[in-house]
C-alpha cells in the first residue's frame, strides 16, 4: 500500500505542474498510430524532453489527467515486474472516471524494470494502444522488442542534437545569405565541433561542460556497463572505453587493444573484449560503420571504423580529440547521416578511400568525402583521389566533400564534385 501511495503522489504531482518548459526536437514521433513509441538513445541526449514535448502538444487537445507519465530513474518508484500494475491501480483510484484505452501512458527509461515488456504488452493487448517508452540500451530496440513486442511498436533513435538543432537551441537565427548570420553560424560550428551536442552542456561554463561530460562517462561506464553486464574487470573495461573513443573514426582493432593491455599487466581474454565492444554499441556510447562489401556476410565480418556518439564526450576524456578538428567534423557528418536514418558504409580499395557512401534502395546513391582543409596538395589529391574512385566504381557523376568552410566547384572526369562547409551542408540539408 506505501508504494501505491507514492505512485499516487508522483502520478498527482505530475498532473498539477505547469506545461514542460523545453524546445522542440526535428524528431517528432506520432501519437496517434495505435502502436508502442519507443525512443531509444544514449543517455541524457534528449528523449525524455521529446516525452515532455508530445505531453505538451497533447494537453493542449485533451485533459491532462488523461496522461500519466513515469521515470523509472526515480529512485522512489522502485518496482519489481509483479508490482507494475500497482501504476494502473494508482491512476485509476485517482481518476476512477477515466477509460483507459483512451488514455496516453509514458513510461521513461522503463529498462530498470526487469521484464517491464510482458507488463508493457500485456497493457498494449488489454488497456490502451497509447503507449510510449523511452531507454537508454540498444538491446530495447533489438531483441527485446524484435521477441516481445514484435508488430506492437515503432522505434525511433534519439541522438544528442544536431547541428541545426543546436543553432535553435542557442536562438542563433539563420540567414545563409547574410553575413552577419554566417558568421554567427561559423562561430557556433566551431563550439559545436568541440564541445558536442548533449542539451544539458549547451549553457554551461567550458569547466562545467567538461565535468558534466566527464560524469556521463562514468555512469555510462559503471551503470549501463559493468553493473547491468557484471563487469567485474573494471579497470580492463575504463581502459577499453576510452581507447575506443580516442580511436573514433578509424578502424578498430581489439588485437590492438588487447595487447596494449597485456603490455600494460592488465588480464583479460580478447573475447571479452569483442563482448565489450557490442555493449558499447548496446549503450550508445559509440557506433560501428562497416566497409562497403557485396557480401553482406563480409560487410558484417569486415573491417569497420568507430564513431563516437558525440564530439564533446571524446574531449571531455583523457584523450584529446579535439587536437585534431578534421575528426570532430567526420565524426559530426557520420552522426548527421545516422540521425537521417541513412544506411551508410566507407568504401576502400586496394590505393584510395572515401568516407561514406550511401546505399538508397540497394544501390549507391551518394559519396561524401570530409576533410578539414583542401588548401594543402597533398591532401587534397588524397581527397579527390577518393572521392573520385568511389564515384567511378558505383556510376557516380556527382560527389561531396564536406569541409569546415571552404566551398567550390570543381568537374574532374566527367565527376562534379561539390567542396561544401559542415553548416551549410547540414543546414541545406533541412
Amino acid at each position: 500500500m506505501k508504494k501505491k501511495e507514492e505512485l499516487k503522489r508522483i502520478i498527482r504531482d505530475f498532473h498539477l505542474n505547469a506545461k514542460f518548459d523545453v524546445k522542440p526536437r526535428t524528431l517528432q514521433p506520432p501519437v496517434d498510430t495505435k502502436k508502442i513509441i519507443t525512443l531509444i538513445g544514449v543517455r541524457r541526449c534528449g528523449k525524455t524532453s521529446i516525452l515532455y514535448d508530445m505531453i505538451n502538444q497533447l494537453s493542449e487537445k485533451i485533459d491532462k489527467t488523461r496522461i500519466l507519465f513515469l521515470n523509472f530513474e526515480d529512485e522512489r518508484l522502485e518496482l519489481r515486474i509483479d508490482e507494475l500494475d500497482l501504476v494502473l491501480q494508482a491512476f485509476l483510484e485517482l481518476y476512477p472516471e477515466q477509460n483507459l484505452s483512451e488514455c496516453y501512458f509514458f513510461f521513461d527509461e522503463i529498462q530498470n524494470i526487469t521484464g517491464w515488456e510482458k507488463f508493457v504488452r500485456r497493457m498494449y493487448d488489454t488497456i490502451s494502444k497509447n503507449i510510449f517508452i523511452t531507454g537508454s540500451n540498444s538491446k530495447l530496440l533489438s531483441s527485446e522488442i524484435a521477441t516481445s513486442l514484435r508488430g506492437r511498436t515503432l522505434s525511433f533513435e534519439v541522438y544528442p542534437l544536431s547541428f541545426s538543432e543546436y543553432l535553435a537551441f542557442k536562438d542563433i537565427d539563420v540567414d545563409l545569405y547574410s553575413s552577419k548570420s554566417i558568421a554567427h553560424v561559423k562561430n557556433a560550428q566551431e563550439k559545436f565541433l568541440t564541445n558536442g551536442g548533449f542539451p544539458e552542456t549547451l549553457f554551461l561554463e567550458d569547466q562545467y561542460k567538461n565535468k558534466i561530460l566527464q560524469e556521463y562517462f562514468n555512469v555510462l561506464l559503471y551503470k549501463d556497463l559493468a553493473e547491468r553486464y557484471n563487469i567485474t574487470n573494471t579497470v580492463a573495461l575504463k581502459f577499453f572505453l576510452k581507447r575506443i573513443i580516442a580511436s573514433s573514426t578509424k578502424q578498430v582493432s581489439i588485437n590492438k587493444i588487447y595487447n596494449e593491455l597485456k603490455s600494460s599487466g592488465i588480464k583479460i581474454g580478447k573475447n571479452t573484449l569483442y563482448d565489450f565492444l557490442d555493449y558499447v554499441q548496446n549503450i550508445y556510447l559509440a557506433l560501428v560503420l562497416h566497409k562497403y562489401d557485396k557480401s553482406l556476410v563480409q560487410k558484417e565480418l569486415g573491417e569497420k571504423k568507430i564513431y563516437s556518439i558525440d564530439i564533446g564526450l571524446n574531449n571531455a576524456t583523457a584523450f584529446k580529440f579535439s587536437d585534431d578538428i578534421g575528426k570532430s567534423l567526420e565524426n559530426a557528418v557520420f552522426l548527421e547521416l545516422k540521425r537521417n536514418g541513412q544506411d551508410i558504409f566507407y568504401y576502400r580499395d586496394a590505393n584510395h578511400e572515401c568516407d561514406f557512401i550511401v546505399n538508397e534502395n540497394n544501390c549507391i546513391a551518394q559519396a561524401i568525402q570530409v576533410t578539414y582543409d583542401m588548401s594543402v596538395e597533398d591532401t587534397k589529391n588524397r581527397e579527390m583521389k577518393g572521392l573520385l574512385a568511389a564515384c567511378k566504381n558505383f556510376n557516380l557523376q556527382k560527389g561531396t566533400i564536406v569541409t569546415y568552410d571552404q566551398e567550390d566547384a570543381i568537374l574532374e572526369n566527367n565527376i562534379k564534385i561539390e567542396l561544401i562547409p559542415f553548416y551549410k551542408w547540414q543546414l541545406n540539408d533541412k
